[in-house]
């Protein structure tokens, strides 16, 4: 393991999301995943910005008997375009909506990541900003019909055809936008002491 100061701990992800568990594998970091349930709802009163951080905090809070040696990630990605928070679609026609919401427009991308230990409790957020070309309606009827993106924040995949052929730009992180900005994480798990 290349951090010397996590070779003690027992990593645990709670995310059943393969995009994050690929991304911290990445990072060649040795963990488990484990998932807790928790019910995603915030404060309708809630910045946009500060929701992925209140959420991945939330699905911490449940992993409340940890060992010494153990340490947990948790994570949220919201997509917020026009000041409102965009979450996952229920439908087809929910996911339409949305990337029409998206096309020819900037938007903003943020994952909350909240780092847990016995002694300790540590968040962060990290911010994208994503910017589509104008889509037709067969290509987004294309996408969703191929692939399904009914479990990804804002309705897309920055990593599948639609953000092949339709992202313009982005400022931040790319890594985030998959849904877990690992740079960010990197650093402040080298800051990581038991």
């Amino acid at each position: 393991m290349i951090l010397d100061n996590l070779k003690d701990f027992n990593i645990i992800l709670a995310s059943q999301s393969p995009r994050r568990q690929e991304l911290l594998k990445g990072l060649n970091i040795d963990f488990t995943t484990e998932v807790r349930s928790v019910e995603e709802v915030y404060p309708n009163d809630l910045a946009p910005e500060k929701v992925p951080t209140y959420l991945s905090e939330l699905k911490a809070s449940v992993f409340n008997e940890l060992n010494s040696n153990d340490l947990v990630i948790t994570s949220d990605t919201v997509v917020i375009n026009d000041g409102k928070v965009l979450g996952k679609p229920s439908d087809a026609a929910e996911a339409k909506e949305m990337i029409q919401r998206l096309s020819g427009k900037s938007h903003q991308v943020v994952t909350g990541v909240t780092i847990k230990t016995q002694n300790k409790v540590h968040s962060f957020c990290s911010t994208t900003d994503v910017t589509f070309s104008n889509l037709t309606d067969q290509e987004i009827d294309f996408y969703i019909q191929q692939y399904r993106p009914f479990d990804k924040a804002g309705a897309y995949g920055i990593q599948e055809w639609i953000g092949y052929i339709g992202i313009e730009s982005i400022k931040g992180s790319y890594f985030n936008v998959m849904g877990l900005p690992v740079h960010r994480l990197y650093e402040e798990l080298k800051n990581i002491a038991k």
